[in-house]
């Protein structure tokens, strides 16, 4: 059995394209194509030079001696806080923004929570050109108000959404509205691997230059190219994916996924869709999803705005349901203190979403000898503000 998508574009039960007729040609269109552009050689040769001269990858592997000492354990982080924009979302604005000129189009639009990925999607529009619009909740934009400042220098359209909460899961249907009225000259970057078939299996394998360099690099350090566990937060769960995409069909490397328990997962606000989702569309896949009795989507709650996602990744689906994944979640307190610790016992300071991942150790054990692998997908910069309000700094 692969955990990979397959031609028909399901992980197991979940992903496939559910969309409005009027959506069915731009998605068809990218359907038929995504793979046969992404394996070009010019394709190729151009997204590597951009992650590597532009983007600055390889992002080290590193081994975070104090941390690993405190748990008793091996603890390497992955430097995704290091790329450029600062977090992994990045290196699939790049793929896409290349994708799109290939297919002839010369308008953008983006959806955001957190703001990085509307920072990535503009950052590359600014370097090729194009224009770019992003859709953010009116929320967001308010607690992430640097990441709109930069959306904006780099020469982005920031429209606020303004109905539901008026967070990421609105963002994204105003995009998807915008998609629809303007099918002919724009691509919809989609920041996760979220959305109809093909996205969700294109975002992973633009990220999959994650796992791809873990490989690597733990060969370099430790003569192994597998570790005993990758581990990374999951909102929509790009980050994951790049980290786990590899490794999916290894079954002795162990997969741990950590959710967004906001205030308790059975607070009513929460953002733990492992825990709590039941099958359901949203945005264009089949996949877990919070939901009421009569399947209304609820509202997810986390102090992290990359993490407040009422659903998941059809992948990530398919590793919870199957049990190839192990999904745990992480409560914003956990989460928070799990972050600034980081920053005293490394000198780094996590984004919020990434703390989630660091939160496990306080009671998820291993042994002296694991080698684990934490996806630090992004840099504490944007969530100076919130660290300042929680810990009174």
């Amino acid at each position: 059995m692969s955990y990979q998508v397959d031609e028909k574009g399901y992980y197991g039960d979940f992903g496939g394209a559910y969309i409005p007729e009027m959506l069915y040609p731009n998605v068809e269109e990218l359907r038929r194509q995504y793979l046969d552009i992404m394996k070009e050689e010019s394709f190729q040769k151009e997204f590597k030079e951009l992650l590597r001269d532009y983007v600055g990858r390889p992002t080290p592997l590193y081994y975070a001696e104090r941390f690993s000492k405190k748990y008793g354990t091996k603890v390497y982080l992955k430097r995704e806080d290091l790329c450029h924009t600062g977090a992994h979302k990045i290196n699939n604005t790049v793929g896409q923004i290349l994708m799109a000129k290939r297919l002839g189009k010369n308008r953008i639009i983006a959806e955001t929570g957190a703001g990085q990925h509307g920072v990535a999607t503009a950052t590359v529009c600014a370097l090729m050109g194009i224009e770019c619009i992003v859709y953010m909740g009116e929320i967001d934009i308010d607690r992430q108000a640097p990441n709109v400042a930069r959306m904006k220098m780099l020469g982005a359209t920031v429209i606020p959404a303004k109905s539901g909460s008026r967070t990421l899961k609105d963002a994204t249907n105003e995009a998807i509205r915008d998609w629809i009225n303007n099918p002919v000259d724009t691509h919809y970057i989609i920041g996760s691997v979220v959305g109809p078939h093909p996205y969700p299996d294109m975002v992973a394998r633009f990220q999959a230059v994650i796992s791809e360099e873990i490989k690597v690099q733990l060969k370099e350090k430790e003569n192994r190219e597998n570790p005993d566990y990758v581990v990374a937060c999951v909102g929509g769960g790009s980050n994951a994916a790049g980290a786990y995409f590899h490794y999916l069909d290894t079954p002795e490397v162990g997969i741990i996924a950590v959710e967004a328990a906001g205030k308790g997962i059975d607070s009513g606000e929460s953002a733990a869709t492992s825990a709590l989702g039941k099958e359901g569309i949203i945005h264009g896949s089949k996949t877990l999803l919070m939901q009421s009795e009569d399947g209304q989507i609820t509202e997810p709650y986390s102090i992290s705005a990359g993490l407040d996602y009422p659903g998941v990744g059809p992948m990530h689906a398919n590793l919870f349901r199957s049990g190839r994944g192990e999904f745990i979640s992480i409560t914003d307190d956990a989460a928070m203190k799990a972050g600034l610790q980081l920053a005293k016992l490394e000198g780094i300071i996590p984004a919020i979403e990434s703390s989630h991942a660091l939160a496990i150790f306080e009671d998820r054990k291993f042994k002296e000898d694991d080698i684990v692998v934490v996806n630090l997908s992004g840099r504490g910069d944007k969530d100076l503000s919130t660290y300042i309000d929680y810990f009174q700094l």
